[in-house]
């Protein structure tokens, strides 16, 4: 499958690796309605394309992203604008849901995500980074949940997701001061599996995981994903029967034989896409 022609993001395919990127170097990437869009466009092209079985998502140029771009708030305020208040506010429900979706579209794409994030990454650029399953970072990135410092509450799924992700009370912490923090504390704290030393290095480690995981089941690393996602938001009772249904359809598969078979020959396993 062809890649949806995109203006904001990029996106190159490299041995069962997408390698995503926001592309907009001169606006430190802010994330404006061309952005949004296209996220979920070229998430939902990844999902859809057998081929693809990790993507790596980063920013061009010195940051990850620098947020929502604040142009793209006035014009939503005038898209929305309406004589009768009621038809205003359900306007504007219908954009805030749309654009938490364009960013569920990472989170609910079947194949891993890396966030890879360098530079600044802050307001919306934490909502995008928490849909992704793995986070690096370098050691001098610079995070915050900005939303409070520009008048509003965060809306897009940094308050619904970061909670599951790291302790509570630091998110209330971040989130109600704005304040800034490295990539360090964002190790420390949970929010990046590693601060690395360098955009280089950040990079080589994003790809090294991404290739790691490429080389297994799809079909054992799609259920994976499924399973931690779904466990995430049901109790444990509710995750075991679903992984029991689950696998009474998706165990007895080709790879189950093939990566029996290559661990008896003493081989790599090679799975189809």
């Amino acid at each position: 499958m062809t890649m949806p022609p995109c203006t904001a993001l990029t996106c190159s395919v490299e041995l069962n690796i997408a390698h995503v990127q926001i592309n907009r170097p001169e606006k430190a990437n802010a994330m404006n309605a061309a952005v949004w869009q296209e996220l979920r466009t070229v998430f939902n092209w990844i999902d859809a394309t057998p081929t693809i079985r990790v993507a790596v998502l980063s920013g061009a140029g010195a940051h990850f992203t620098s947020g929502i771009d604040l142009s793209l708030l006035a014009s939503i305020a005038h898209e929305t604008a309406d004589p009768c208040p009621a038809h205003m506010r359900e306007k504007l429900r219908y954009v805030v849901l749309d654009m938490q979706d364009t960013l569920t579209a990472v989170e609910r794409c079947r194949k891993p995500v890396i966030a890879a994030i360098h530079g600044a990454c802050i307001g919306g650029g934490i909502d995008l980074i928490c849909c992704a399953d793995i986070r690096y970072g370098t050691a001098d990135a610079k995070f915050s949940i900005k939303e409070v410092d520009i008048g509003m509450t965060a809306d897009v799924g940094t308050l619904q997701r970061l909670p599951k992700l790291i302790h509570p009370g630091i998110v209330r912490e971040l989130a109600l001061t704005a304040r800034m923090f490295d990539g360090l504390e964002a190790a420390k704290i949970g929010l990046l599996n590693e601060a690395l030393p360098s955009h280089e290095a950040l990079i080589a480690e994003a790809m090294g995981v991404a290739a790691t995981i490429a080389a297994k089941s799809p079909l054992a690393v799609r259920g994976t994903k499924e399973m931690l996602a779904y466990a995430r938001d049901h109790s444990v009772a509710d995750s075991l029967n679903y992984i029991a249904t689950w696998n009474a359809a998706m165990l007895m598969s080709d790879d189950l034989t093939e990566a029996m078979t290559a661990a008896k020959q003493k081989r790599a396993a090679v799975f189809r896409d």
